[in-house]
């Protein structure tokens, strides 16, 4: 089981993945906007999307758990 978590201070601009969604290594989970900059957030192993913590147009914290992908 891998927990994304976000490595700054940002908003969420676009969550690209639902629960229950199979990612691939490599795949788009959520694009963050941090000084006007978007900063993708890409899963690392292949998985199904077990949990979505965010929503467009959240602020997340650094640290802050973003999915979880099982």
């Amino acid at each position: 089981m891998a927990e994304i978590r976000a490595e700054m201070v940002a908003n969420v601009w676009k969550v690209t993945v639902a629960e229950g969604e199979q990612v691939a290594e490599g795949d788009t989970l959520v694009i963050l906007e941090s000084m006007k900059m978007e900063i993708p957030v890409l899963v690392e192993d292949p998985g199904t999307v077990i949990s979505l913590n965010v929503a467009e147009g959240d602020v997340v914290q650094e640290g802050d758990l973003l999915v979880v992908v099982e």
